[in-house]
């Protein structure tokens, strides 16, 4: 499927979004009958094992722990950020839960990139980022990969009040992946998601432990990621108070092997001017592990890094 049949397609199942008015993006549509909210999704389950081996009823969520004896690369599917692009409410803060997961070849089981129950929802604002949830291992990429998303608004007491965003299932095909970040519009009937992501090469997981310790006071964080790909590229993966870390933080980025990963640490009091920064630089390897601490004056920052290399039988 070209660009122009894939904005056909996103404009004929999502008539409420100009989809001719966006500009430089990958266009992928819903997979028609993939609706979970009316259960389409359930009463087509042949048609979804026949026709991409997986098993929508199993709700399983992925596992794959790194090995020393893991060796191989391959290409990556890196989701940089998430945003609330377009939504019924224009104005002020919306409860948003749900879901995101990516589902690959290695196991076809759910990789959630986002995951907030209705009592757990997170506050966001229409063209604002969507804090990310994971994923929880690295997206393997050898040719297709499944995104599966129900995400809704929170309107009050009883869930069928509730507004729904995007609902369904697209498909990614490593042929028309973009290599460069590239924004990727999820698009329901009366919203939008954007995703940002792109194709890596030749890449491992790393697997990014941030643990916060002696915090001073009341203090901003934000921490990004510096990667390359294609040439480097910045891109947030925590921002908040030092408050809503709740000890260990963990972070899965796509990463080609023998380049260097970047890390950087802004943190700035609420009650003062100026922020602290502090970077620490990775190169990534087929696995092992390493370690940084930064010593500041608002806290303790220890950086932990597992390399995580594919196992061989995942190409045979």
């Amino acid at each position: 499927m070209d660009k122009a049949e894939r904005m056909k397609a996103a404009e004929e199942s999502n008539p409420m979004v100009e989809t001719s008015a966006i500009q430089d993006v990958y266009y992928q549509p819903i997979i028609p009958g993939s609706s979970h909210r009316d259960g389409t999704i359930y009463k087509k389950r042949l048609e979804w094992e026949s026709e991409y081996c997986v098993d929508v009823d199993d709700r399983t969520e992925t596992q794959l722990e790194p090995a020393s004896w893991d060796d191989m690369t391959c290409e990556m599917m890196q989701i940089f950020s998430l945003k609330l692009a377009k939504s019924p409410i224009n104005s002020g803060s919306m409860q948003l839960y749900g879901y995101i997961a990516a589902r690959d070849e290695y196991d076809l089981r759910l990789n959630y990139l986002f995951n907030r129950s209705r009592e757990d929802p997170i506050v966001v604002q229409q063209g604002f980022l969507i804090q990310m949830t994971g994923p929880k291992r690295g997206i393997a990429f050898h040719c297709d990969v499944l995104l599966e998303f129900g995400m809704r608004i929170k309107n009050g007491e009883n869930e069928g009040d509730d507004t729904q965003l995007i609902d369904g299932m697209s498909e990614f095909r490593g042929l028309l992946m973009p290599w460069e970040p590239t924004e990727i519009p999820i698009n329901g009937n009366c919203a939008t998601v954007e995703m940002s992501a792109a194709l890596v090469s030749n890449a491992i997981a790393a697997i990014v432990e941030v643990i916060i310790s002696e915090a001073h006071g009341d203090f901003d964080l934000s921490l990004s990621s510096i990667v390359s790909v294609v040439e480097e590229h910045e891109f947030q993966l925590f921002h908040g108070s030092a408050g809503d870390w709740c000890g260990v933080r963990r972070f899965v980025i796509a990463v080609t092997v023998n380049t260097m990963l970047h890390l950087k640490f802004m943190l700035g009091h609420r009650c003062s001017n100026g922020n602290i920064e502090d970077t620490c630089s990775f190169k990534a390897k087929l696995n092992g592990h390493a370690s940084h601490q930064t010593n500041l004056e608002a806290a303790s920052i220890l950086t932990k890094v597992t390399w995580a290399a594919w196992p061989p039988e995942m190409f045979c």
